[in-house]
């Protein structure tokens, strides 16, 4: 292929690009299930030992196996190069320790994950470094909450569970303007559905756990910018030591294969039944960017190629109502975690976000009758009949 070449589209990046790592003449990537490598000599040794994240000296790091990963993420992202983690925290953790220090300042939006939430207002503050919580679907208010010492702002888009989505491009704008780093949480989304990268923001990070995986089977993260940023950001991996096994790392470059074909399944699921929720007599209020009644469609249908596969909606009865069509459900399963081929629901303000104190969960707007939910790779209509008699109960 030369440069002339038009670029290959996301379902051929997604099986192809991390064969440059593939050193085998077997079509799939073998598993380097080694945590050393042997060294040709010892002037080679002591070449890698000073390399930024060599693939062929230790897997703490780095790996053949992950490399492919990596190669494949960034590809999709649009990023010059990333970073695999062993969990999406580890990714939000060593995106905070390779951009913040002691003095420094973050801005960061209220609803977003609570393991983020706990980090900023629990971990930071110890080491000197404060953050701002903010509304983050318009930009006034990240713009009023930076000051002097403001070295990163992160955000989610959509959020996590209430997918209110973030100007992109009018964030990307706010940090260059100010010199600060921007940050989204793809996870939701997926690089299918949207790149922040081609909107100017600097960094993408996910949990490769949910849709980059899509089986329920790995733990990862992932770590997308400039090579420049990628490379600072391996430092603290090298440091802090939460590498990707090599068995995981494979696990992820299978899921990627099929990535845009489960997105784009899990997403046309999605719009059609929060479509059937946002009609149905129990449900009071339905989230989803590819609602027209989502007070952000019109953003959403600009700056995404797709709605995603999550959706929320609060249902009558409060509390109690939303346990009762959780438990109720007989082919949705209970339980966190989100993106895999099996749909999944659960309830935030007890589970996912339960840390949170209830004037937290109410700014973020998790009710207590909120029900989040994963929509797999099922048929549609055995989903809508399965909802339909939960919320009949």
């Amino acid at each position: 292929m030369t440069e002339s070449d038009p670029k290959p589209a996301p379902e051929t990046r997604a099986i192809h690009s991390g064969q440059a790592h593939n050193p085998s003449l077997g079509l799939t990537p073998p598993i380097f299930q080694t945590s050393t490598f042997k060294l040709p000599t010892a002037e080679r040794g002591a070449e890698l030992a000073q390399e930024s994240a060599p693939a062929d000296f230790y897997t703490r790091w780095g790996n053949p196996t992950t490399k492919g990963f990596e190669a494949q993420i960034a590809s999709l992202e649009s990023a010059e190069a990333a970073l695999a983690v062993s969990s999406g925290m580890a990714a939000l953790t060593i995106l905070f320790f390779s951009h913040v220090e002691a003095g420094d300042h973050v801005v960061v939006g209220q609803s977003i994950y609570s393991g983020v939430n706990e980090i900023v207002n629990g971990v930071l503050p110890r080491y000197g470094i404060t953050a701002t919580t903010v509304d983050s679907s318009g930009t006034g208010a990240i713009k009023k909450a930076l000051t002097k010492k403001t070295r990163l702002i992160l955000v989610e888009s959509p959020t996590n569970p209430t997918l209110d989505l973030c100007d992109l491009r009018a964030l990307a704008e706010v940090g260059r303007d100010a010199g600060v780093t921007t940050a989204v949480d793809n996870t939701f989304a997926t690089p299918i559905h949207q790149r922040p990268l081609e909107h100017g923001i600097d960094v993408v990070v996910h949990a490769a756990t949910k849709y980059l995986g899509g089986h329920s089977d790995a733990t990862g993260g992932a770590f997308c910018s400039t090579q420049e940023k990628v490379d600072r950001a391996w430092y603290y991996l090298k440091l802090f030591g939460p590498c990707l096994s090599p068995f995981e790392a494979w696990l992820f470059q299978r899921g990627m294969k099929t990535l845009p074909l489960r997105a784009e399944r899990q997403a046309q699921s999605a719009l059609e039944l929060a479509r059937f929720l946002e009609a149905h007599r129990a449900v009071d209020r339905v989230y989803y960017p590819g609602l027209e009644s989502h007070p952000q469609h019109e953003l959403a249908s600009r700056q995404m190629d797709g709605y995603g596969g999550m959706l929320s909606f609060e249902v009558r009865g409060g509390h109690e109502g939303g346990i009762c069509v959780a438990e109720s459900l007989k082919l949705i399963q209970l339980a966190v975690s989100l993106g895999g081929v099996e749909s999944i629901i659960q309830h935030p303000a007890s589970m996912t976000h339960g840390t949170l104190s209830e004037k937290d969960r109410e700014r973020a707007g998790i009710s207590p009758a909120l029900l989040r939910l994963s929509v797999g790779l099922e048929n549609c209509d055995d989903l809508k009949r399965d909802l339909d008699q939960a919320l009949s109960v």
